[in-house]
C-alpha cells in the first residue's frame, strides 16, 4: 500500500503522468465534464470533500506553473478565489469567460469532481516543470485571458 501522499489511485496516477504544460481540472459538483475527458468523482455528500481541501491536497504533489478560473468566481464566490490565490502562491491566475473555461476542460487530462456546491469553484491547473516559473509573468495577476487566446 502507498505510504504517503494522495492515496486515491486515479488522482495519484494522473498527477504522476503529467508532463510540463499538461492540465488538470478541479471542479465543483456542477461543472459538466466532457465525455472525452477522464472523470475522477470524489463526491460523497454535499460538501464532502470540499473544493479547497481537495486543491490543497493536489497541490502537495503537483508543480503548478499557472492556473485558469472562470471570471464568474471573482464576483460570485470571491472567498473561493481568495482560497485559490492563497494555495497557488505566486502562480499566475488567468480569468476566462465561463464558456471558454468549460471548453478548456476538454483539453485537460482529467476532471476531479468534488462535492463543492459553491458556484464557480473550479480551477484548471497547468503543470510546471520542477521549480520552473516563467520570469515574465506577474505573481497572482488576474488577466482576461485575451492575450493567451490570440
Amino acid at each position: 500500500m502507498k505510504k504517503i501522499g494522495i492515496i486515491n489511485a486515479p488522482i495519484s496516477a494522473v498527477i504522476a503522468h503529467l508532463g510540463h504544460t499538461d492540465m488538470l481540472t478541479l471542479a465543483d459538483a456542477g461543472l459538466p465534464v466532457p465525455a472525452t475527458t477522464q472523470r475522477i468523482d470524489l463526491a460523497l455528500k454535499p460538501g464532502v470533500p470540499g473544493f479547497l481541501e481537495t486543491l490543497e491536497v493536489v497541490l502537495g504533489e503537483m508543480f503548478v506553473e499557472r492556473a485558469y478560473v472562470s471570471e464568474d468566481v471573482l464576483v460570485e464566490s470571491p472567498h473561493i478565489y481568495a482560497g485559490i490565490q492563497h494555495l497557488l502562491g505566486d502562480a499566475p491566475i488567468t480569468a476566462l469567460a465561463h464558456s471558454d473555461f468549460k471548453k478548456l476542460t476538454g483539453s485537460t487530462k482529467a476532471v476531479i469532481r468534488t462535492a463543492e456546491f459553491t458556484p464557480y469553484a473550479n480551477v484548471i491547473l497547468v503543470a510546471g516543470a520542477w521549480g520552473f516559473r516563467p520570469k515574465t509573468e506577474t505573481a497572482n495577476a488576474v488577466s482576461s485571458g485575451e492575450e493567451e487566446r490570440k
